[in-house]
């Protein structure tokens, strides 16, 4: 599955269910061809086991995350994904949930960082929990030519020297890190 088809259904997925109007994105289309199995609409709150409750909070969160430049590609995205056939639709679901829940879970940090998180989950996809948050501040700042160098930086460094590249990188003031980043990949 390429990676465009990996963020696309990620973020449907992830703006389908934060959408507070479930209607807004809807997963199928009532106009598709005839004969094609259609896709029920998700069912009311209510209606929720207690674990797709917690889904659809983690999602919402993940969405309320995102900047709105990046809430504008998913949006994009949604549209382009709800313009495919049915079939295809369905293959796409299929193919990203058969992907590993580590991939699938990069996603929800937005399209940027998303595409990127299968090389960086070495290094920031195990963060202690009391700096996870400084952490995601930290690379939601990063331009996407930061986050490719540190994408190198993070495929490079051995298991053992990832804790303290990792902090050694978020103790890195903004007008510092193209610097800082161009010494470690230059490494």
């Amino acid at each position: 599955m390429s990676k465009w088809a990996g963020m696309l259904l990620m973020l449907v997925s992830a703006a389908v269910q934060a959408a507070p109007d479930r209607n807004v994105l809807p997963l199928s289309s009532s106009s598709g061809p005839v004969g094609a199995p259609a896709v029920p609409a998700p069912p009311g709150w209510d209606q929720l086991s207690p674990e797709q409750k917690r889904q659809r909070r983690s999602d919402y969160a993940a969405w309320r995350s995102m900047s709105e430049s990046e809430r504008q590609r998913v949006r994009q995205a949604a549209g382009q994904f709800s313009a495919l056939p049915p079939a295809r639709q369905q293959a796409l679901r299929d193919s990203f949930t058969a992907q590993d829940q580590a991939f699938r879970d990069g996603w929800r940090l937005g399209p940027l960082l998303g595409e990127h998180f299968g090389r960086l989950q070495g290094m920031f996809g195990y963060v202690p929990e009391d700096q996870r948050d400084a952490t995601l501040a930290t690379l939601r700042q990063l331009t996407p030519a930061q986050v490719s160098q540190l994408t190198l930086v993070a495929q490079r460094t051995p298991p053992q020297q990832r804790d303290a590249v990792r902090s050694e990188f978020l103790a890195v003031a903004p007008a510092q890190r193209d610097a800082w980043l161009t010494r470690q990949v230059g490494r």
